[in-house]
């Protein structure tokens, strides 16, 4: 018999390997070969200890990741944060989906990105106070309007998605907090929005090895550069909970937590509405949070800032009730990955009627990540509007039947409300969606507060589908859509 045998030296401390290569006496046949790996050492004795394999950097690991849209946005849960982080020793992140490159500016006449540049500073100080020192931000454009799809747009999703699956897998938090993936009347700022269907996706993934997988392949050297993948770890978030800047709140009771703001920090011997508006006045671009705040802390005048802090139960892997502790069930160490439901297609029969853009959306999306029971929050779906604005409602038509119809589309509008388009007949197709953009002029002589709008879609001489929106009309209606 001959041997032949082959070395591949690779130094790895004082190993040596040898591979050597079995075959019968002659010329080697085809076919596989077996390759038997055989670790000998240089001079002898005991076979030399790998390094220890490091675990996840602990100094970015997070009890609670904030995840929120613009610099200021962490103040609607601050009065919080103060308790779990000075009270609890919790471990807290933040991420802001962008610079607030968008907003006003009530320090100087610096805007655009010179703006974002400022805001950025005043968050970081702002966490700082907290005793947050983790602060990212994913690079979105402030986008001030109400429809969460122009958001996702203008942030480019995939891409800010893909850093916020890599924060998470980072931070590794225990529970996520957010802004509300709904449309409600309010500021509803379509940035927040976003911020909260970033978060719940990201949520869902970062424990899924096969989602931006290169994130988790590990480095050929973590010692030497030139590595192009990133060596982090799935991670599998346990609970996730929103928040709201509706205008109105009935609709929040029992949907979660409740925090008290007017109770007094043992570790601060302040109330927490206190650190709260201390937290704010960081934020002086913007005369509606850090200028306030700071009135409200030179006249000792806080109402603004009594309100608690509420919560909505998203979901829970870990078990835990609705009203609980968002810490409630938790306990230290990683979870299994859990996959959610996904996307199945709604089944439509005959003709119907139903609100398009962001209403249709969001119905997709929460029964896709398991958080169906956000669409049972409002009684009606619901937007809020200036006097005198014009408001844009997208409407989608379906026709799942095998005839083409005709439906004629009509609306009946509050007194003094004027229609500018949408009431026509429309073709449609068979198994086909038709898209209308219907817009009303609001009236701008009476009429504040809540309105009903209703759309009627008739066929063949019958009402065969409608849909309701309240509207809240108000002074100054908020952003625009």
């Amino acid at each position: 018999m001959i041997k032949v045998q082959t070395s591949i030296f690779f130094v790895l401390g004082s190993l040596l390997f040898s591979c050597v290569i079995a075959a019968p006496s002659g010329a080697m046949p085809p076919g596989p070969r077996i390759v038997h790996w055989d670790a000998t050492l240089k001079e002898g004795g005991q076979l030399p200890l790998a390094p220890q394999r490091p675990g996840p950097d602990d100094r970015f690991k997070a009890d609670i990741l904030v995840f929120v849209a613009h610099p200021d946005d962490e103040t609607e849960v601050s009065a919080y944060l103060a308790k779990a982080i000075y009270d609890e020793h919790r471990r807290v992140a933040v991420i802001f989906g962008t610079r607030g490159d968008g907003g006003g500016n009530a320090m100087g006449y610096e805007q655009a990105a010179s703006l974002g540049a400022e805001r950025e500073i005043e968050a970081r100080r702002a966490c700082a106070y907290l005793g947050i020192a983790n602060v990212w931000f994913l690079d979105g454009p402030d986008t001030p309007d109400q429809d969460v799809l122009h958001s996702l747009e203008t942030w480019n999703h995939g891409a800010v998605l893909g850093k916020a699956v890599r924060l998470m897998r980072l931070t590794r938090p225990d529970v996520v907090v957010t802004w509300l993936p709904n449309y409600v009347a309010g500021e509803n700022h379509a940035d927040h929005q976003a911020a909260g269907v970033i978060a719940t996706e990201a949520f869902d993934l970062a424990g899924d090895p096969t989602k931006f997988p290169e994130q988790i392949s590990y480095p050929r050297d973590r010692l030497n550069i030139g590595n192009l993948s990133e060596g982090l770890r799935p991670w599998q978030p346990k609970k996730i909970y929103y928040f709201s800047d509706a205008s109105h709140h009935e609709f929040l009771e029992g949907q979660g937590p409740e925090y008290s703001t007017t109770e007094v920090s043992p570790a601060r011997q302040m109330p927490y509405y206190r650190i709260a508006a201390e937290e704010m006045a960081f934020h002086l671009t913007q005369g509606d949070t850090g200028q306030e705040a700071q009135i409200a802390l030179a006249a000792s005048q806080f109402q603004s800032f009594q309100q608690p802090v509420r919560l909505i139960f998203g979901k829970s892997l870990v078990g835990g009730t609705t009203t609980g502790d968002i810490l409630e069930s938790v306990s230290p160490g990683a979870i299994g990955f859990a996959p959610v439901r996904g996307f199945q297609i709604a089944a439509h029969e005959g003709l119907s009627l139903e609100l398009g853009g962001p209403w249709h959306f969001y119905r997709d999306f929460w029964k896709a990540h398991n958080i169906e029971h956000l669409a049972q929050l409002l009684p009606k779906p619901e937007v809020s509007m200036q006097a005198g604005a014009t408001l844009h409602i997208p409407l989608l038509i379906f026709n799942d039947s095998i005839e083409p119809a005709e439906v004629t589309l009509s609306a009946v509008l509050p007194p003094g409300w004027t229609e500018k388009n949408g009431s026509v007949r429309y073709p449609v197709g068979a198994h086909e969606v038709y898209p209308i953009e219907a817009a009303v002029s609001v009236s701008s002589a009476k009429g504040k507060g809540w309105q009903l709008i209703t759309w009627k879609a008739e066929a063949k001489g019958k009402t065969v589908a409608s849909i309701e929106l309240r509207v809240n009309v108000t002074e100054d209606g908020g952003l625009p859509q």
